[in-house]
């Protein structure tokens, strides 16, 4: 196994998927980045060796897609053969009361938010073991894009914020089940953070009043330079003037 250290994200051609995999390449991981449009892919790809990614595999496809996990993790092992880091960042924000909520976007909600992210950490698993038995004081590392409507009621959010909670169940549970391993899970509990996935809501909430991606990455930085030793399972980051439980 090689010792270069390498990560998967999905999500990562844009927002806060984008921010993540620009840092870890200016930090020198090899990357294999995932996203539905192939074009902005690509083009993602390259900013992300220009900021110092040694390599970077594009995988694009569509995670309601039940094969496309599966051909994600195939094609990070085929190339790099151990993964340092997963971030589970791609998903669908989706907004309705229940009273009024259609069970295909329901479907549709669940498949992105949470099927997705659970069997592509099944298919990661071996790989994240392997890079954490090669150095077992750094571990490997995997990163959810939960939200602070995970754990508290926001009208309107109810199909989003319950799959947001269950990925936060999910980290906490990889930790229970995987950190003797040296894999360890952190989810982020963000409110409104300032990406396009925001737009709808800026009427009510202004973007300057918004988390921005950059603090997100921050933290991710930070959690990723921990040792194995130290578990963070959640952080939740609410928004300076906002509600302390709310979006």
């Amino acid at each position: 196994m090689t010792e270069q250290l390498s990560a998967l994200v999905t999500g990562a051609s844009r927002g806060i998927g984008f921010g993540i995999a620009e840092r870890l390449a200016s930090r020198g991981y090899a990357l294999t980045i995932a996203a539905r449009d192939a074009a902005a892919l690509s083009e993602t790809a390259g900013r992300l060796r220009a900021v110092g990614a040694p390599s970077v595999v594009e995988v694009p496809g569509d995670l309601a897609d039940p094969d496309h996990t599966a051909a994600l993790a195939r094609a990070h092992a085929q190339r790099f053969g151990h993964l340092s880091c997963l971030v589970l960042n791609a998903g669908v924000g989706t907004a309705g009361g229940i009273s009024e909520f259609s069970p295909r976007r329901l479907d549709k909600t669940i498949a992105v938010n949470l099927r997705a992210p659970f069997v592509l950490l099944q298919h990661c698993l071996p790989l994240l073991r392997a890079a954490a038995g090669y150095d077992p004081n750094r571990g490997a590392r995997v990163i959810a894009l939960a939200s602070i409507t995970g754990m508290f009621a926001e009208s309107g959010l109810a199909a989003y914020g319950a799959t947001k909670a269950a990925l936060l169940s999910l980290v906490e549970t990889l930790n229970v089940e995987e950190s003797p391993r040296g894999v360890t899970a952190t989810a982020l509990a963000p409110g409104y953070v300032e990406t396009d996935m925001t737009d709808w809501v800026r009427d009510q909430v202004p973007a300057t009043e918004m988390i921005p991606v950059g603090d997100l990455v921050e933290l991710v930085d930070a959690i990723i330079s921990l040792s194995a030793r130290s578990v963070v399972s959640r952080l939740v980051i609410s928004r300076a003037g906002g509600p302390a439980y709310g979006a």
